[in-house]
């Protein structure tokens, strides 16, 4: 496990956000893959998923700018796992983009929270963590999809 992900969720769990993940993006492919978790049962790392091409992959990756939903029903039309998500207690979610020097998206850091958490104020202080974070994130091996 990479400790840069590892010291990244705990810098961010911190404030507040009560699951992580970090997803990479391999866009020739067209798959999604979880490369970091906090809650492993739920929502294992490794293996992929179908990338679509949808308002939230339009907002996040072709557009790099955050996704977020301070209620259930701002993320069910989103999330296909929405049921899980509130069955865990949690009602809001943000997803930052990772911005690679050319502009690209390689992942994202997703967070959940009660609902309503995601206000400015905390979106600003995750955004300055991920800032921090970024240049070793984009280097880090785990982060690439291979």
């Amino acid at each position: 496990m990479s400790d840069v992900f590892v010291a990244l969720h705990q810098d961010c769990a911190a404030l507040g956000a009560r699951l992580f993940t970090i997803t990479t993006h391999d866009l020739r492919a067209g798959l999604f893959r979880r490369a970091y978790t906090s809650h492993p049962q739920e929502y294992p790392t490794h293996g992929t998923k179908p990338l679509e091409r949808d308002a939230w992959y339009d907002l996040c990756i072709r557009r790099a700018k955050p996704f977020v939903a301070n209620s259930p029903d701002a993320f069910a039309t989103v999330f296909f796992d929405h049921a899980l998500i509130t069955a865990m207690g949690l009602g809001s979610a943000a997803n930052l983009p990772v911005i690679a020097p050319d502009g690209a998206v390689p992942g994202t850091v997703n967070l959940l929270a009660e609902a309503q958490h995601f206000t400015q104020d905390r979106l600003a202080a995750y955004s300055a963590i991920l800032e921090r974070y970024k240049a070793a994130l984009l280097l880090d091996p785990g982060f690439i999809l291979a």
